[in-house]
């Protein structure tokens, strides 16, 4: 009777392995192919991506006395400071009309857009954790930071509606429809950055606190604070191209649309002409960089256990 020994069982296995097809780690090559398979395999790892929203929720406030009432402080303090330092004591009320709604208006959809890259910046490096233990669609770390920035920017658009209702200028008007397209044009491209970002982060931990700085310069680069009208006067004539790049930036469409939709005391000369057209326009090419972006994240996302 014949014994196999070790070594000729492992040279049996390694011939087999040699027999193997190689496989390919992550997404497919092929140009829709990965992106459809993404889109099916996030839904159907969907519970996932909900317990990671609630327990990205819950522990952001936990052992917390006031719980989400800390979704709201911020914006509201910033709302009271820009109010009073910018409004009253820089004069910048005169000029804007209800200028408490429209400084929350603006504040509330750039809030969202923060949230969801800063979360997404981070949020595979936070998650290392589970990505060197089980496999799951790492699109669904990014995602799960989109969810609860939809979740904590819900909280804070009730408390815009309420302060349209106490100062007596609730939006009964069909501008309100301009809520949708500025919160697409906010998601689409924040899904997009936020893929890029998270990826990037990975390899280059200084990210996230460069996405810091740049969100702040996003937000003074935006008209949350003061008009576009008044960017329009001083842009006007030899610099039009320049003010074309400023109000074509999505962000600024975002909080432009917002401000239409929510803010009852702006006319005409607020806004550029062809809005809803610009926001059209800036979707699409949004979507392309989701694409785009999309596929820098599948290529770098093999190596990600390794890095982490």
């Amino acid at each position: 009777m014949t014994t196999t020994t070790p070594s000729t069982t492992s040279a049996e296995r390694f011939a087999r392995l040699e027999q193997e097809t190689m496989v390919v780690a992550g997404q497919p090559s092929k140009v829709f192919g990965g992106t459809f398979g993404i889109v099916r395999e996030i839904f159907a790892h969907r519970q996932l991506l909900d317990l990671l929203i609630r327990r990205d929720l819950k522990s952001r406030y936990k052992d917390s006395a006031l719980g989400f009432v800390w979704t709201l402080i911020r914006p509201i303090t910033q709302l009271i400071i820009y109010y009073f330092v910018m409004g009253q004591i820089l004069g910048a009320a005169r000029s804007i009309p209800e200028f408490a709604i429209y400084i929350f208006s603006g504040l509330t959809i750039y809030g969202l857009f923060s949230e969801i890259i800063a979360g997404s910046t981070s949020s595979i490096v936070s998650n290392g954790g589970l990505i060197k233990k089980v496999y799951t669609p790492r699109e669904i770390y990014p995602l799960a930071s989109i969810g609860s920035a939809l979740f904590n920017f819900a909280i804070q658009l009730l408390v815009l509606f309420a302060a349209t209702l106490v100062t007596g200028s609730f939006p009964l008007h069909l501008d309100l429809l301009y809520f949708f397209p500025s919160v697409v044009l906010v998601l689409v491209y924040g899904t997009a950055f936020g893929l890029l970002l998270a990826a990037l982060n990975v390899y280059l931990r200084d990210m996230q606190y460069l996405v810091e700085v740049l969100l702040m310069l996003a937000m003074w680069a935006s008209p949350i604070v003061y008009s576009w009208n008044m960017v329009a006067n001083g842009l006007s004539g030899t610099h039009g191209w320049l003010l074309q790049l400023y109000t074509d930036n999505p962000v600024t469409l975002a909080v432009l649309g917002f401000h239409r939709a929510f803010w009852t005391g702006g006319d005409a000369s607020h806004y550029p002409d062809e809005l809803l057209l610009r926001m059209g326009v800036a979707s699409l090419v949004g979507l392309v960089l989701v694409y785009a972006f999309h596929r820098v994240f599948a290529r770098l996302q093999g190596n990600f256990a390794q890095e982490l």
